[in-house]
């Protein structure tokens, strides 16, 4: 027994085996140039990207090809940059990999001497918040790499997550839609009740989970489908279509949509519907990401074509 636990590899040992992996792969990462590997790497429908970190800066009203008016939500970047490449083993062999973004500068001495330290080994300057996003192995971005509002296309569908608006302590006619009690006849003082929520003697007690007043919002919340409409690559600007949960300037979430772009581009490569991976109107995705460098090339505003004929013209 004991033979057998001399040979075998110590804990520490294989912590040092996985810090060195996930060591060696981000140095990999940063030599990478990050305009060559956008030329030479492509976006299949297995891929998974990184995502974004922007900012609500509120709602706004374009108007299409048609003139018809179309409510956005508009998302500015603040100095996105990746501050590291993760790849971490699990017990059963398998490999997470991810991407950590940070966004928005903050001053040095309001950031911890911990986190100056990682900031710094990513030669990147300290930032509000630090987030990362699973992707696959052929998705990983040089460490210090800028990202840009070019990152998402115009025509596609992103999904946007943050926290919702708090609403504090509501009734159950608010937080669950309750009808509320009758208006007029019979109920007294009582017309925004929830009503009786206990059961009888047996098992006189109200169940777990019972929808009853507390308190609203303030969750993670999850907005899927949003089709990106504009793209402004000067200001770093990403016009969404419909509302987005948070208040304005929250730090909010933007990735691929799970459902109407990666799933509905695995399905359609599957049967074979090539024309059918991305959306209407979107030829390709940046990959691994949408860089600064990217944006010299491009004009300052791209427009997603409307995808519906004219709703002043009558139908037959």
């Amino acid at each position: 027994m004991l033979r057998h636990w001399a040979l075998a590899p110590r804990p520490w040992q294989l912590i040092s085996q996985r810090r060195q992996f996930s060591t060696t792969h981000t140095a990999w990462a940063r030599t990478v140039n990050p305009s060559s590997s956008a030329t030479s790497v492509k976006w299949t429908p297995n891929s998974i990207r990184t995502g974004l970190i922007a900012r609500k800066r509120g709602m706004t009203a374009i108007w299409d090809d048609h003139g018809a008016r179309v409510p956005v939500t508009v998302l500015q970047l603040e100095n996105c940059q990746v501050t590291k490449n993760i790849v971490h083993v699990r017990p059963d062999r398998t490999e997470y990999h991810a991407v950590q973004l940070g966004a928005s500068d903050r001053p040095k001495r309001t950031t911890t001497h911990q986190m100056r330290g990682h900031f710094r080994k990513a030669h990147v300057k300290p930032k509000y918040i630090v987030k990362e996003f699973p992707i696959t192995p052929d998705a990983h971005v040089p460490v210090g790499t800028t990202l840009s509002a070019i990152h998402f296309v115009p025509g596609q569908f992103v999904d946007v997550i943050a926290d919702s608006i708090g609403k504090g302590f509501q009734g159950t006619m608010k937080r669950w839609n309750f009808k509320g009690l009758r208006a007029s006849h019979g109920v007294s003082v009582s017309h925004r009740s929830a009503g009786a929520t206990g059961q009888h003697q047996d098992p006189g007690r109200v169940w777990p989970g019972k929808k009853m007043a507390g308190r609203l919002g303030g969750e993670r919340t999850t907005v899927q489908n949003l089709p990106v409409v504009r793209v402004d690559t000067t200001l770093d600007l990403i016009f969404v279509k419909g509302a987005v949960p948070g208040v304005d300037d929250a730090h909010v979430l933007v990735r691929d949509a799970k459902k109407k772009m990666l799933c509905l581009a695995n399905a359609n490569q599957a049967k074979g519907l090539y024309e059918s991976v991305l959306p209407k109107g979107v030829d390709d995705l940046p990959f691994p990401a949408g860089t600064k460098e990217m944006v010299q090339s491009l004009p300052s505003v791209i427009e997603a074509p409307s995808k519906r004929s004219s709703p002043f013209i009558p139908r037959e």
